[in-house]
């Protein structure tokens, strides 16, 4: 079998001119026309036959076979490639084709066929991702099992952590529906999560998930009652209508047992690149790791990442280069681009990460209120839903971590790979071999059958599961992208395509609206208090792109010292600084693989 490029007029190509395939198989030629129009590579029809060398001693077109299989190989987002449309086969009479030559074209023509299928089946055009702060899944989602019936690994009521995990006779603190507003953070740093999943700082102890109590004692003791606390369906009402709308995951977990960033970093590149908690040195150069970002770019499709506060997609490095600079918006843009129908391949809805008067934070990460959550849930679907993209879109809700919360799922220990070879810093030197708590995760699409439920994932091998990593390794499938699997961890992290290839047509019966929410806390927005760690992160991230390098270089003091109001006010001020300097460098003819520096202008990128 060969391939071989010939110039030929063709009776289904729109210019004579144009280029076609001949795939030569024994006896038999496959022409294949290629058709450029507006940016577009196109295949729409194949002829099947004898060569010419076949047909003589007067043969006649009745003694040819034809084939005729209408394609579409496009490199358009908007068009499903491999579209098998018909298949007509000819009668055949005194042919010289022997069943044996034709063999290795029925192998062929049977490969397209399923390429056709599987594409067939991959109905989604738009993907949205909105990443939340801080909640585990029993927290938020466990008490839908036993007060709304739904079909989930959740909570029974029977679950309890001991005040001292070592000693049997110590008072039990146990599970309980009436979560409200939470204040202060619980404790989520990688020590804080290997005593809440260990019972203790052993972590070749058994999993127990006995540590939660234990551990936010030694805050206090109402945090310690705090995380033994999961809300109501009534108070997360959002959730519950997409709960029994859509699909729920009830096994998935974070991607390592630790804080914000490192998680975050794992949702669009499948690794922290060794970072298990805040690094400020990698921080200022930015992750330098490979992302899914990249990966669409180079498949010619498109993305947005659309923020309200700042982009944490910016603490990767690549992200920060001036070819990307106009793939940021702000976030009410997002429903522009919905209404218009304008959303790209991937679309990354970062919240409100500052908590202010007038503008309450709504990335439910503790103090903040989780009914604002619910609100922007709220406004990203409903949105989504009257957008005429819904019949193609997934709209994707989880949780980076589970914000010291409790879970009773044991933390996954077996055959995790450590996605790149990195080891953690010290005093831990962790592996990356086992997961974090399972977190939140609702999936909403109209090829979702109503009251799905998804737990352990069907490979690709027996060790696989749902974590972050599965995010940019079932996009890689969704949009059939050549390029390799970022890292260890999405080539072995489970993948959730197959949840809406089970319908024939997309769903009609979905809400148009969801319940309208009710606030939880009862003051103002604090605006005027210290900000959390997350938030610091935020402030340096901004720093560094600013050019305000005495911020990051020196001790934290002076970041900590700012209000959440004064925080905000400066993270704003700097991004969009830092966004309107790299637009100009464009306009002035920059290299796109370069990054602004606001001391110095434009300079070369030195990390690539």
């Amino acid at each position: 079998m060969s391939w071989r490029w010939v110039r030929k007029s063709y009776q289904n190509a729109i210019h004579s001119s144009h280029k076609c395939f001949e795939l030569v198989v024994g006896d038999v030629v496959i022409k294949v026309p290629r058709e450029a129009k507006r940016g577009r590579t196109s295949f729409p029809h194949i002829e099947v036959g004898h060569p010419p060398r076949v047909l003589r001693n007067g043969s006649n077109l009745q003694s040819k076979v034809h084939l005729y299989i209408n394609l579409h190989v496009t490199v358009d987002p908007q068009i499903k490639p491999f579209e098998l449309r018909t298949v007509k086969q000819s009668t055949m009479s005194r042919s010289k084709t022997t069943p044996s030559s034709l063999l290795p074209l029925l192998l062929l023509l049977l490969f397209l066929s399923r390429c056709s299928i599987n594409e067939a089946q991959q109905p989604i055009r738009n993907v949205v991702v909105l990443v939340m702060e801080n909640r585990s899944f029993d927290h938020m989602l466990g008490w839908m099992k036993t007060l709304l019936g739904l079909p989930i690994n959740g909570l029974n009521g029977a679950e309890c952590n001991r005040r001292s995990a070592a000693d049997p006779s110590s008072p039990a603190v146990c599970v309980s529906a009436d979560a409200q507003y939470v204040d202060p953070d619980p404790g989520h740093s990688f020590q804080a999560a290997r005593e809440q999943v260990f019972g203790s700082d052993n972590s070749s102890a058994p999993l127990s998930m006995s540590g939660f109590v234990q551990q936010a004692l030694t805050m206090s003791e109402d945090v310690a009652a705090n995380v033994m606390k999961g809300f109501r369906p009534e108070s997360v009402p959002v959730y519950a209508a997409l709960a029994r709308e859509f699909g729920v995951f009830d096994r998935w977990f974070s991607s390592l047992p630790g804080p914000t960033q490192p998680n975050r970093l794992f949702v669009y590149s499948a690794t922290s690149h060794g970072a298990t908690s805040h690094d400020k040195k990698q921080l200022a150069e930015g992750y330098p790791q490979r992302t899914i970002f990249d990966s669409i770019r180079d498949a010619g499709r498109d993305f947005a990442v659309y923020f309200e506060s700042a982009p944490s997609t910016l603490f990767y490095r690549s992200l920060r280069k001036l070819k990307y600079v106009f793939k940021f918006h702000r976030f009410g843009t997002f429903m522009d681009h919905a209404r218009e129908g304008k959303l790209k391949s991937l679309s990354v809805l970062e919240p409100r990460y500052f908590d202010l008067t007038g503008g309450a934070a709504n990335d439910d990460h503790p103090s903040h209120d989780v009914a604002n959550g619910q609100k922007v849930v709220k406004q990203v679907y409903e949105a989504l839903r009257a957008s005429p993209q819904w019949n193609e879109s997934l709209l994707i809700i989880t949780y980076d971590e589970h914000g010291g919360f409790y879970d009773h799922v044991p933390t996954p220990v077996n055959g995790v790979p450590s996605p790149d070879g990195i080891v953690g810093p010290e005093p831990f030197f962790f592996k990356f071999d086992r997961l974090g708590v399972r977190v939140p995760t609702i999936m909403v699409s109209p090829w979702i059958k109503k009251g799905t439920v998804v737990s352990k994932p069907k490979g690709p091998t027996p060790t696989s599961e749902f974590e972050h990593s599965s995010i940019p390794a079932t996009i890689k499938k969704i949009f059939n992208l050549n390029s390799d699997f970022l890292t260890q961890r999405d080539a072995w992290a489970g993948t959730f395509e197959n949840i809406f290839t089970e319908l024939t047509s997309p769903r009609t019966d979905c809400p148009e609206v969801l319940p309208d929410v009710m606030p939880l806390r009862k003051t103002e927005a604090l605006e005027d208090r210290e900000i959390t760690e997350f938030q610091s992160e935020m402030v340096e991230l901004a720093a560094v792109l600013n050019g305000d390098h005495h911020l990051t270089e020196a001790s934290d003091e002076p970041i900590k010292r700012l209000t959440v109001r004064e925080a905000d006010a400066y993270v704003k001020h700097a991004i969009s600084r830092f966004i309107r300097a790299s637009k100009e460098a464009v306009k002035m003819g920059a290299d796109e693989s370069e990054i602004v520096d606001m001391r110095r202008a434009v300079t070369a990128s030195k990390h690539g």
